[in-house]
C-alpha cells in the first residue's frame, strides 16, 4: 500500500501535482481564496470619497449660500426664515422613517443624486420667492434631505470600514480621517458661494453711505426683529435683476452635482443587504420606529442629543443671526460673502485638520476647544458693537466660529460612526434628527426674539451638550475596561 494514503497532505499534494503548481503558487492561491473579499479596490474607495464630495461641494455651494441670504433677501413676513423652519420641519419627520426604506430600495448612490433634485427644487423656487412658492417647495426639500446625509454618512462609515480592513488600521481613524477629507472639501463651498454672492450683489452698490450712529445702536446683540430701521439703507433689498443672476448661477452649481453623483459615483451594496430578510423594502412602522427603538435602547445617544442639538443652533446663528444682525446691518449685504468666506476657509482647512489629528490625540482635546471658542464668541457678540471701521473683528469672529464648527461637525459625524457601528442608518437618522430639532427651532425663532436672547440660548445649548458628551466619553471608557477585564479573566 502507498504510504502516501496515509499522508494527511497527500489530497494537497495530488491537486499540486495534478496542475502543475509549485509550493510559492499553491500557498498564494490559498491566501487569497482566506483573505477577505471586498467590493471596491483601496482606489475606488478614495475615488468615490472624492466624488461624495465634490458632489456635495457643487450642491452645497449654492444651498448654504443661498441660505445665509434668506433673512436678507426674503426678509419681508419672515419668509426667509419661515422657509428654512419648514425645511428642517420636514426633514425631522423624514428622518423618522424614510432613510432606511429609500436607501434600501434606491442604494446609497441613487438616493443621494435623487434627493440633491429636492434642493434643485428650492432654489429654482427662489426665482419668485412667495409663500405659495418657497414654503412647498421648502417641505419637498426637508423631506429628501434626510436620506440624502443619512445615505452620506452610510456610504463614507461603509467603505471607511472597508478600507480599514485593508489596511489593517481601526475604523475609528479611517473614519475619522474619510469625514475630515468631506468636510475640508465641503465646507470650502462656503468660500465659492459667497463669493459668488458678493460679487454679484457688488455690481448695483454705487453709494456707500455711512449708517448712522442711531441706526448701529440697534445692531448686532440689540437687533431685534421690531426694531424700525428708518436711517440705515444698508437694509434695502438687492435688485430683482441681482436676485434673479445670484439664483441662475446657484441653480447651475446644484445641476453640476446632481450629474457628479449620477455618473461618477460607484453603487454600494451594504454588507447587511446580502442577508436582507424577504420584505423589508416595505414602507412600514416598523422602519418608522427604528429611529426611536435606537433613541430609546442606547444611552450614548440619548446622551449625544443637547450636542446635536446644538449642531443645529450654532449653524442657524452664523447662517441667520450673523449674517443679518451683525454683517448686513452695520456693513451691508455685499460684505455678507466676503466675511463668510473667511468663516468657510477657517472652517474646511480645521475640518480636514482635525480629521488626520484626532488619531493622535483623541476626540476630547477638540470637543474642549470648541466650547472654549464658541463660548468665547458667543460672550463677545453680546458685548461688542459691530462698527464699520473695526472690519478685521468681524473676520475675527467669522473664523473663530468656524474653527469651532469644524470641530462640532468632523467629530460629531466621526463620533456617531464609530459608537453605531452595528446601527448606522438608525443612528445618523437621530443625528440629522435632532440637528434639525435644533435649526426649526433656531431659525422659527429667529424673527420673534432679539439677537441677546438668540446667544444666551447659545450659551445655555452648548454648555448643556458638552456636559452629555462628557458622560458619553466616561461610559465608552468604563465599558471598555469592563470588556478587558472580562477578556482577561
Amino acid at each position: 500500500m502507498d504510504n502516501k494514503a496515509f499522508d494527511p497532505s497527500g489530497e494537497e499534494t495530488c491537486v499540486k501535482e495534478k496542475h502543475g503548481i509549485d509550493e510559492a503558487e499553491f500557498t498564494k492561491i490559498d491566501t487569497m481564496e482566506t483573505r477577505p473579499q471586498f467590493k471596491m479596490t483601496k482606489f475606488q474607495i478614495i475615488k468615490n470619497l472624492v466624488v461624495v464630495s465634490f458632489g456635495f461641494l457643487f450642491l452645497f455651494t449654492s444651498f448654504q449660500s443661498l441660505s445665509n441670504l434668506q433673512s436678507s433677501l426674503n426678509s419681508s413676513e419672515g419668509l426667509g426664515t419661515a422657509g428654512l423652519s419648514v425645511i428642517y420641519g420636514a426633514l425631522v419627520l423624514s428622518c423618522m422613517f424614510l432613510p432606511p426604506f429609500v436607501i434600501d430600495v434606491l442604494g446609497c448612490k441613487w438616493t443621494v443624486a435623487l434627493s440633491m433634485l429636492t434642493y434643485i427644487l428650492y432654489m429654482v423656487a427662489n426665482f419668485y420667492a412667495r409663500w405659495g412658492t418657497i414654503i412647498p417647495a421648502a417641505i419637498i426639500l426637508g423631506i429628501g434631505a434626510a436620506p440624502l446625509w443619512s445615505a452620506k454618512c452610510t456610504y463614507l462609515t461603509e467603505t471607511g470600514s472597508w478600507y480599514a480592513k485593508m489596511t489593517g488600521t481601526t475604523d475609528d481613524d479611517v473614519i475619522n480621517k474619510f469625514f475630515g477629507v468631506f468636510f475640508m472639501i465641503f465646507q470650502t463651498s462656503q468660500i465659492w458661494g459667497n463669493l459668488i454672492s458678493s460679487l454679484v450683489f457688488y455690481r448695483g452698490v454705487t453709494n456707500k453711505t455711512d449708517v448712522s450712529p442711531e441706526a448701529l445702536q440697534l445692531c448686532g446683540a440689540n437687533n431685534c426683529p421690531h426694531h424700525q430701521f428708518a436711517n440705515n439703507s444698508n437694509l434695502d433689498p438687492p435688485a430683482m435683476e441681482q436676485v434673479y443672476m445670484l439664483c441662475g448661477i446657484y441653480v447651475g452649481f446644484a445641476v453640476i452635482g446632481f450629474f457628479i453623483i449620477a455618473i461618477l459615483l460607484d453603487r454600494l451594496t451594504l454588507t447587511k443587504n446580502d442577508i436582507q430578510e424577504p420584505g423589508r423594502r416595505k414602507l412600514s412602522f416598523s422602519l418608522l420606529l427604528d429611529t426611536f427603538r435606537h433613541l430609546g435602547t442606547s444611552r450614548y445617544q440619548q446622551l449625544l442629543i443637547p450636542l446635536t442639538f446644538y449642531s443645529g443652533i450654532e449653524q442657524a446663528f452664523i447662517a441667520s443671526d450673523f449674517t443679518a444682525s451683525y454683517i448686513r446691518c452695520s456693513l451691508g449685504i455685499w460684505n455678507v460673502g466676503y466675511v463668510m468666506i473667511c468663516y468657510g476657509v477657517v472652517d474646511a482647512a480645521c475640518s480636514f485638520l482635525f480629521g488626520r489629528l484626532v488619531q493622535y490625540v483623541g476626540h476630547i482635546p477638540f470637543f474642549i476647544l470648541a466650547f472654549l471658542v464658541h463660548l468665547g464668541c458667543q460672550i463677545a457678540f453680546l458685548l461688542w458693537m459691530p462698527v464699520p471701521g473695526q472690519l478685521a473683528v468681524y473676520y475675527i469672529l467669522a473664523a473663530l466660529w468656524g474653527l469651532g464648527d469644524a470641530v462640532i461637525q468632523t467629530q460629531i459625524n466621526a463620533l456617531y460612526g464609530y459608537l453605531f457601528t452595528d446601527k448606522p442608518e438608525a443612528a445618523f437618522a437621530n443625528y440629522r434628527l435632532w440637528e434639525s430639532v435644533g435649526f426649526i427651532c433656531a431659525f422659527a425663532y429667529s424673527s420673534h426674539i432679539c439677537t441677546d436672547r438668540k446667544l444666551y440660548i447659545c450659551i445655555g445649548t452648548l454648555t448643556l451638550g458638552m456636559v452629555g458628551y462628557g458622560a458619553v466619553e466616561i461610559l465608552h471608557r468604563r465599558g471598555k475596561r469592563g470588556s478587558m477585564d472580562v477578556t482577561k479573566s
